[in-house]
């Protein structure tokens, strides 16, 4: 039997069993459908509400959570990449932990579950940000997962004295970033590095990722360069549209579009979605407090300049439109779909998405610690019998 990475014993035992990149793809288990929480190393997680029970992002509610999970067979660990907050009452995102550094924090303390650490490419140097991450994936034995950013705010990276490139541009930077990590990763004595954006002279690079392979990686670009450099480049696909945020059936047409340009590359991928879980013993209770935390107790100064970043302001939409698409926005964008309802309607919706296509859900929680217990009890267990899930 294969030894899990994170399990306490002999290192020749684990040197003997180190993971296969097949093995990090599938997180180390047999789940057809996975499951992990997106967004816990951010104050307020993916939800802009005033609710005072909303999520601290601390790290002891951090790591309070990630053992929680690991020990509920959870899959993975999914932060965001944040340096300053979107203001607002709130301060959504003003607090944030630095994700590597999280990653390799979570993974000390746990045993199975894949922890992602989330990298905006312009701003880490690639030896730097190599080095860091196979630390990470040494901690955790082979769990340590990259989601590369190509580019963000503007008005984060002037914090860094780095200039966005031009759209196009970014992802040509990225690659060059990804090809210089790969090399790093690989390359088993010294070596150049010369690309279009990055040269780099006598490199040495040891030790390597954890077992010989690599960490996972993902992206979840949304523009078509975006895509491509996904296609071309990654394990995992995050996506989701404005029609797939509506229903499966949407985000079915869209897994039958990305794996067919995927296999047109001759590669296969993985396709991942993000979503909002509020699960409630009643369908009343779970969109009662929906509404409430969501909607009715919105920081509506942070969404507003989450839309003002995106050119969406009353000047460019106009007054009507604004309004709805700010609403929209609130609702289903920041957290991505909406599963909520009973543990019956909360499982079926996600069943839903795995006869689609998907191979797994990133989704938050307005506070993670004080939901998840249930979802663990009662949401998993139905994934489970219907054969999505292993049985812990």
């Amino acid at each position: 039997m294969m030894q899990r990475p994170g399990d306490h014993r002999e290192d020749a035992l684990l040197d003997r069993t180190a993971p296969s990149m097949r093995d990090r793809v599938a997180m180390y288990n047999g789940n057809a459908f996975k499951l992990g929480l997106f967004g816990a190393n951010c104050s307020s997680g993916r939800s802009a509400t005033r609710v005072p029970e909303r999520w601290s992002a601390s790290w002891d509610d951090c790591l309070a959570l990630t053992k929680m999970a690991d020990a509920a067979g959870m899959d993975f660990m999914l932060p965001i990449g944040r340096w300053k907050g979107y203001g607002g009452e709130t301060d959504l995102h003003g607090e944030t932990l630095e994700t590597i550094t999280w990653a390799t924090g979570l993974l000390a303390h746990t045993e199975r579950i894949t922890v992602f650490g989330t990298v905006h490419a312009p701003l880490f140097h690639p030896l730097i940000a190599a080095k860091q991450m196979v630390t990470a994936d040494h901690v955790g034995r082979g769990r340590f997962g990259l989601n590369i950013v190509a580019g963000w705010n503007e008005g984060e990276f002037e914090m860094f004295g780095v200039q966005q490139r031009e759209h196009e541009a970014r992802y040509e930077y990225a690659q060059d970033w990804v090809d210089a990590i790969r090399a790093a990763w690989t390359q088993p004595d010294d070596f150049e590095f010369d690309s279009t954006h990055i040269k780099l002279a006598k490199l040495r690079a040891k030790p390597k990722p954890y077992g010989g392979t690599r960490p996972m990686i993902m992206n979840a670009g949304s523009s078509g360069t975006g895509k491509a450099f996904a296609l071309r480049n990654c394990d995992a696909f995050f996506t989701a549209t404005s029609d797939s945020r509506q229903s499966p059936e949407k985000t079915k047409e869209m897994v039958d579009g990305v794996k067919a340009e995927a296999r047109a590359l001759g590669r296969e991928i993985e396709v991942f979605t993000v979503g909002q879980v509020v699960c409630r013993p009643t369908q009343k209770e779970a969109e009662d407090y929906y509404r409430y935390a969501i909607i009715e107790m919105a920081d509506w100064g942070s969404v507003d300049r989450m839309l003002e970043i995106k050119n969406l302001t009353p000047q460019t939409l106009g007054e009507a439109e604004y309004l709805r698409r700010r609403e929209y926005f609130a609702a289903r964008a920041i957290g991505g779909f909406p599963f909520v309802g009973t543990p019956d309607k909360v499982a079926d919706e996600l069943a839903n998405f795995a006869r689609g296509g998907v191979r797994g859900v990133a989704f938050s929680m307005i506070n993670y610690l004080a939901e998840f217990p249930l979802f663990r009890d009662e949401v998993l267990p139905r994934l489970e019998r219907i054969g999505l899930r292993e049985g812990r």
